[in-house]
């Protein structure tokens, strides 16, 4: 599989995931798959052999590395370092999708209210992280600490 086929797959295999949360949070299935970190371990999986062929097999760009603004760079500058990288992108984002979710359930949260919190974690993860952090403020239904009761 090339590396553009391995990027559309991994940018599409997120969606279903995404749509559970949003619509339907509550279905068993949704606890099975995005909840129980089914999905984002099976990308990680992903992740880590694209990593280990940069690694470990040269795949990567030369030069690449991670001490270094121009390290950084060159790890980009491929095909594999770009899989890596919005990779790991998806998979953080999905697992904080899912935790903001799984929280927003426990605290008694509309999920309608959710749903832009949801929305930004999917297209730009801090955003998303932020936004629910000043709902859960705004709402009295937690604080700024995000491990509190």
């Amino acid at each position: 599989m090339s590396y553009d086929h391995l990027f559309n797959f991994v940018n599409a295999s997120v969606l279903p995931a995404w749509a559970l949360l949003i619509f339907a949070p509550r279905w068993s299935w949704t606890a099975k798959l995005v909840h129980s970190m089914l999905w984002p371990l099976v990308l990680g999986g992903l992740y880590i052999a694209v990593f280990a062929a940069v690694i470990f097999f040269g795949q990567g760009a030369e030069g690449g590395g991670f001490t270094s603004i121009e390290g950084v760079r060159a790890l980009f500058s491929s095909d594999a370092g770009i899989v890596i990288g919005w990779a790991h992108y998806l998979v953080f984002d999905l697992f904080v999708g899912a935790w903001c979710a799984r929280d927003a359930q426990r605290r008694g949260f509309k999920h309608a209210l959710l749903i832009p919190c949801l929305l930004l974690c999917f297209m730009a993860g801090p955003v998303g992280l932020v936004l629910y952090a000043i709902l859960r403020k705004a709402t009295g239904k937690g604080g700024w600490s995000l491990v509190e009761g």
